[in-house]
């Protein structure tokens, strides 16, 4: 076993996120119960109306089987999702794409990606047209992840807690020795290697856990959970499809295009990941392996899964503020970002900053004088869109705009403190010219 307390390389972890271990305990029970009681909520037999006008407790947990039965008899469903993770990770091996190395890492080395979304996406558009135009447009593996929703949601997320628990275990055990690492270290995460066990494993004790030339956290922050939602999202609308004779709702098909339109761009620009907290800070561990595996896919669909029980007629006025919605968050959170990556790479010199005593700046003009994180603004305005196509049928599927809300917060009190023990008397400073956090004038 490789590091050890004393190690400079992975320094003790000193202080605590979520309240430390009964934070993460309580986090780690809660969230999968949450996660399967949304889905409860909302089945083609049972769904809430209005402000929880039909709410029955019982509903909860109605067909749910003992944890056992999802672990030793749902052997089919597990053989299929390890077949879907696995055949995406040989693709994100082998497709072609191109060469991107990470930041620098604490041993100075950087790890070296390869950039292969447009492959990946192309690949997968292909593969969906063709089983459309081989099953006469049946699509039977799109109805068997409808019909089969709440245990496929089951299997991902004991299976997230499988992966956290065996790149935990491999994190005790020396890699490749390089230059940069005569001593075969592992880089742990700063905030993983407190030593407790239930802590470390739910935080994420390892930074960037490899399979070979797979990146896991990488793979899993933009692959298989992000398009199983795709793939939810196209089975609701296929299941409307088909119970309709082959008529289209508006509101299903706008929220498979928002949606569908969010994630492709988030695979076609992975490298902009690259330079993201969850992968130059965060480590690979519960907490990201299930948010990524499990929280995504099954409860970012839960518009397009409500719509397939309740569908609603938006009509044109409806559809267009809703896309306005979406187009207003987009265009900020993007156009911000470039205006900080084009800062960052010496393009926008002329942009007023504050040149601080690490020798980095701190960008305070453009859109980043307006707020400290107005691309948190944009990105919550586009999860806004999305919850506003079930209009206000109920609050349930409105979960995904607040649940957002309170993570983009807490990314930005995280950031904050960072920054604020990285910068010191340059932060307050800062503070000052960039008075507000997310929203300009608000907050």
């Amino acid at each position: 076993m490789s590091n050890t307390a004393g190690s400079i390389l992975n320094p003790r972890t000193s202080t605590y996120e979520f309240s430390g271990v009964k934070g993460a305990t309580l986090i780690t029970l809660g969230l999968p119960l949450l996660v399967i009681i949304l889905n409860q909520l909302i089945r083609p037999d049972y769904y809430i109306k209005g402000f929880f006008e039909n709410f029955e407790f019982e509903q909860l947990f109605y067909n749910i089987k003992p944890i056992s039965y999802y672990i030793f008899h749902n052997g089919r469903i597990w053989c299929y999702y390890i077949l879907w993770f696995v055949i995406l990770a040989i693709l994100d091996v082998i497709l072609p794409g191109y060469t991107m190395y990470g930041v620098a890492l604490r041993d100075g080395s950087k790890l070296k990606y390869n950039i292969n979304g447009v492959s990946i996406s192309i690949f997968l558009i292909m593969v969906v047209v063709y089983r459309w135009k081989l099953t006469n447009g049946e699509m039977p593996e799109l109805q068997f992840l409808y019909n089969n929703h709440i245990d496929i949601c089951l299997t991902t997320i004991l299976f997230s807690f499988l992966l956290s628990t065996i790149v935990y275990i491999t994190s005790f055990f020396p890699t490749t020795k390089s230059e940069n690492n005569k001593k075969g270290e592992r880089i742990l995460a700063v905030g993983g290697n407190s030593g407790n066990v239930i802590y470390d494993w739910f935080i994420g004790r390892e930074l960037n856990p490899r399979l070979g030339p797979l990146d896991i956290k990488l793979f899993c922050e933009l692959r298989p959970g992000m398009l199983l939602w795709l793939l939810i999202n196209l089975s609701c609308l296929h299941h409307y499809y088909l119970q309709n004779n082959g008529k289209i709702n508006d509101s299903l098909l706008l929220i498979n295009v928002l949606q569908g339109f969010y994630i492709f761009d988030g695979v076609l620009n992975e490298e902009g990941c690259l330079t993201m907290i969850d992968i130059t800070t965060d480590g690979f561990g519960f907490m990201l392996a299930f948010g990524d595996l499990a929280l995504v896919p099954f409860t970012y669909s839960l518009q397009a899964r409500y719509l397939s029980c309740s569908p609603v007629t938006l009509g044109f006025v409806k559809c267009s503020l809703i896309i306005f919605a979406m187009v207003m968050g987009y265009y900020i959170f993007h156009s911000a970002n470039k205006q900080k990556s084009d800062f960052r790479q010496g393009k926008l010199d002329d942009m007023e900053c504050i040149q601080t005593k690490r020798g980095t700046k701190l960008l305070c003009d453009g859109w980043w004088k307006t707020s400290q994180h107005i691309n948190y603004l944009g990105d919550w305005l586009i999860s806004l869109s999305w919850c506003l196509t079930t209009w206000f049928q109920t609050p349930l599927t409105y979960y995904y705009s607040l649940y957002f809300g309170i993570l983009l917060l807490h990314r930005q009190t995280r950031d904050e403190h960072k920054c604020r023990n990285k910068y010191g008397k340059d932060w307050e400073i800062y503070e000052k010219k960039v008075p507000y956090k997310i929203i300009p004038y608000v907050y």
